[in-house]
């Protein structure tokens, strides 16, 4: 005699950003009853910067529910290199959807009708059997048949059933931010804001892109331009100093954008005077709130525990020179509900879910070294850094950085 399941099996997801939000959607979907655990206090909306997109991550979105249009971000058609004066030193034709983390939050956002928990910080997920049980900070325990941890790249539960693995700081820093298009002068939305564009600096590199304004707008006036420029820093003592605020803290997870010294911003500031295009220079001083990132490596060696998986960043993190955050989020999350629909129980399907991501992720993190290494060699020798800057043509950057590609 055989049975029938009346209840729908219980997924958490712990981490409702991105990745969290494109796995709970796709679960949801596929049956599951899923209630995401998020840690902050307030909605995430408005928080992150540029994406670039690529097949996978629509295909992505069209399975989580979202009805992908032209209003998902900004096409572009080509790329630019430009010199230190703001001549086009070499373009490329490379069509491509640039668009905005607030974007895709606020889509995907819309399409999940399940629990949304904010303020609830997840200390540990533990496994027993055919099951796993979340527990909170406030000492409450959920039971569930699923726990998705995309709780991101200082992800908890990975520290939890991986202490070994470890961030791998690369020796270089990537300032970010965001201008609106109507702030720009006229030159400089006529030579950069409809392109692509790129400006290698000795020892540095810059890049940028049109993407969706305040209200996620793609309108033509009503876009923002996003900026991304990678600068050599050294993790003994200039990396500390940057983390440092006007109080002597030193935010060594991270600090908070509003927190960064003005002396700091005025450094950053003059630099880009001094060494970019003039354009590019604009960009930078126009842009109201300015932010960086140390870039890290991070590689495992399984993702899945009894009934418990890793999804995106909180399992491999590459740089964002191959531009793949949110499309290996999403190849996660559509490699786990698909592991999950084949039948066999829980714990096995996230076996096989964990064999095929871990090759992958793998694969995207050696691919994203391999474009980041010209800014790893500024703080090596002199032998390495000119090996470096031997691969590191307008042509090839252009033709290599963020684009699509299976792994």
């Amino acid at each position: 005699m055989t049975t029938t399941r009346l209840t729908k099996p219980k997924a958490i997801v712990v981490g409702g950003s991105l990745g969290g939000l494109l796995a709970a959607n796709m679960l949801m979907r596929d049956g599951w009853d899923v209630e995401i655990f998020e840690r902050t206090p307030e909605a995430l909306v408005g928080r992150g910067a540029g994406i670039v997109t690529h097949p996978e991550l629509f295909e992505a979105l069209a399975a989580a529910g979202v009805a992908v249009d032209d209003s998902i971000g900004v096409h572009v058609d080509r790329r630019i290199t430009l010199s230190r004066e703001g001549k086009v030193l070499s373009e490329r034709a490379m069509p491509q959807t640039l668009t905005a983390w607030g974007k895709i939050y606020e889509v995907l956002n819309h399409a999940f009708t399940g629990t949304y928990r904010t303020g609830a910080t997840v200390v540990s997920a533990d496994t027993h059997g055919d099951h796993a049980v979340v527990t909170l900070q406030d000492g409450s325990a959920h039971r569930a048949d699923l726990v998705v941890a995309a709780d991101g790249f200082r992800s908890g539960l990975r520290e939890q059933w991986l202490p070994a693995a470890g961030l791998e700081y690369a020796g270089y820093i990537a300032w970010r931010g965001l201008v609106d298009e109507a702030q720009l002068s006229a030159g400089t939305r006529a030579d950069i804001f409809e392109q692509f564009a790129f400006c290698l600096p000795p020892h540095e590199q810059i890049l940028g892109y049109p993407v969706a304004g305040a209200a996620n707008s793609t309108a033509p006036g009503q876009r923002r331009y996003n900026f991304v420029w990678y600068r050599a820093t050294r993790e003994d003592d200039e990396l500390p100093d940057l983390l440092t605020d006007a109080s002597g803290k030193c935010w060594r997870n991270g600090i908070p954008p509003a927190l960064i010294r003005p002396g700091v911003l005025a450094d950053m500031e003059s630099a880009a005077t001094e060494l970019l295009a003039p354009q590019f220079a604009e960009v930078v001083a126009k842009t109201a709130q300015p932010l960086f990132q140390p870039i890290f490596d991070l590689t495992v060696p399984r993702m899945a525990f009894g009934c418990i998986a890793l999804l995106g960043d909180a399992a491999f993190v590459a740089r964002p020179h191959c531009g793949m955050g949110v499309t290996k989020a999403a190849g996660d999350a559509m490699a786990l509900v698909r592991a999950l629909g084949s039948g066999a129980p829980v714990a096995d399907a996230l076996a096989a879910y964990s064999s095929e991501r871990v090759q992958i992720g793998h694969a995207i993190v050696e691919h994203a070294r391999h474009l980041g290494a010209y800014m790893q060699a500024q703080l090596k020798s002199d032998e390495e850094r000119a090996m470096a800057e031997r691969y590191r043509t307008p042509e090839a950057v252009m033709r290599e950085t963020a684009v699509s590609r299976r792994f």
